[in-house]
């Protein structure tokens, strides 16, 4: 399909109104006010790769969140992670296959889109009602799950040249964003087979609690709580891969206790080397530049050209 007939078609969807933009490399289409039974209207940017519109081929998806911090700095109101320049180049050097990227816009319910439902529901009732305070509300992240799994996917698919099995269809975030690509996977390991997760927001403090032996008997509570739901909801491993990192500064500084409780799941749960990675990247801060800076790691990692998979 030619460029015109494939806009043409996006037009004609109900997912009407796609503006284009030419970026470093590939193209950029944006879907504005993408509509939903599920969660609120957004915005959706879709990054084709060099050579898709010269080419037959079809290519896997990666979903990522906070889509547009992606791409374009007019719309990073903190920083842009340089998505198509990375791979651009990833691509170019035989690094990576060649992706579709589909950047999720987020809204003014984030917090509540992207915090797992599963772990508020575990959460001890003299917990709950305070967590779900810090959200302001109660989580709407199964919702948004269903937008992307049950409406956004079959869209893409209908438009654009993917690959729409498991295997070519992966998710990707950081901070709350990381933790709604982990939960993803594991809400879904039919419909997705890799999450990378750069500085997991695993939740750290309630307001009005002081720092001291109280705070860490809290976090305690709920790390147990957050590693449970990890351990009753992990896909069996040898299909799915995980990628996890963070930094040790800033908010970064504060997550080792909980990542490395969650790595302990990970490998208990028999997750090895080829299917599961958590790294430290001294001197990395929680923000959108030290994202882009160490971006290329996860990026070869969900789209290595011969990905180690357990048989």
């Amino acid at each position: 399909m030619n460029r015109r007939a494939l806009l043409a078609l996006a037009a004609a969807l109900p997912f009407a109104g796609a503006a284009r933009a030419q970026t470093a490399a590939g193209r950029l289409i944006l879907h504005e006010a993408v509509t939903s039974a599920h969660v609120k209207a957004r915005n959706v940017s879709v990054w084709l790769p060099p050579g898709y519109e010269t080419s037959d081929a079809a290519y896997p998806v990666l979903y990522m969140h906070d889509g547009q911090n992606l791409f374009d700095p007019s719309t990073a109101n903190f920083g842009e992670w340089g998505v198509d320049e990375h791979l651009t180049r990833l691509i170019a050097g035989g690094q990576v296959r060649a992706p579709i990227v589909v950047g999720v816009w987020n809204t003014d319910l984030r917090l509540r889109e992207y915090v797992p439902a599963d772990l508020i529901a575990a959460l001890p009732e003299d917990m709950r009602g305070d967590v779900q305070a810090v959200y302001g509300g109660p989580p709407l992240s199964d919702g948004y799950i269903r937008f992307l799994t049950e409406e956004l996917k079959p869209f893409l698919d209908r438009t654009y040249r993917t690959l729409p099995g498991r295997e070519d269809t992966l998710i990707s975030g950081s901070s709350m964003g990381g933790l709604i690509s982990l939960y993803a996977v594991m809400k879904r390991p039919d419909v997705f087979s890799a999450a990378a997760c750069l500085s997991t927001h695993w939740p750290l403090k309630v307001e009005g609690l002081a720092d001291g032996p109280a705070l860490a008997a809290w976090r305690e509570r709920l790390v147990s709580a957050w590693t449970g739901v990890i351990d009753r909801g992990l896909p069996a491993p040898g299909a799915n891969r995980f990628y996890f990192d963070r930094g040790d500064e800033t908010l970064d500084q504060f997550y080792a206790a909980f990542q490395t409780q969650v790595d302990a799941v990970f490998r208990r749960r028999g997750y090895g080397p080829g299917d599961f990675q958590s790294l430290v990247f001294p001197g990395a801060q929680h923000n959108e530049a030290s994202w882009n800076q160490r971006l290329d790691v996860p990026l070869t990692f969900l789209l290595s050209p011969a990905p180690t998979r357990n048989p």
